[in-house]
């Protein structure tokens, strides 16, 4: 059953969350990430962003938490086609 959506998040939004999970070095709940943003956050707008994110490989989201995993580097991306360690 899909959920209405009310309100999409502006590439503003979008990109705080993304700042704030750069920064994290650990796992992150939601409740957690929702404190640290600099502004207040809808709960069902958190949630798409990070389905978003989630679906571009930019992060895990696990019953454990939230963490940034995305990395944009050219040597790791030929390592990993490679099948070869960094």
């Amino acid at each position: 059953m899909e959920q209405e959506i009310l309100h999409y998040p502006n590439l503003k939004t979008v990109l705080m969350v993304e700042d704030v999970l750069k920064k994290v070095e650990t796992l992150i709940s939601r409740t957690e990430l929702k404190k640290k943003l600099p502004k207040e956050i809808m709960h069902q707008t958190l949630n798409l962003i990070l389905e978003y994110l989630e679906e571009r490989g930019m992060i895990a989201d696990t019953h454990k938490g939230i963490i940034w995993i995305y990395n944009p580097s050219q040597k790791l991306a030929r390592a990993i086609e490679r099948g070869t360690g960094v």
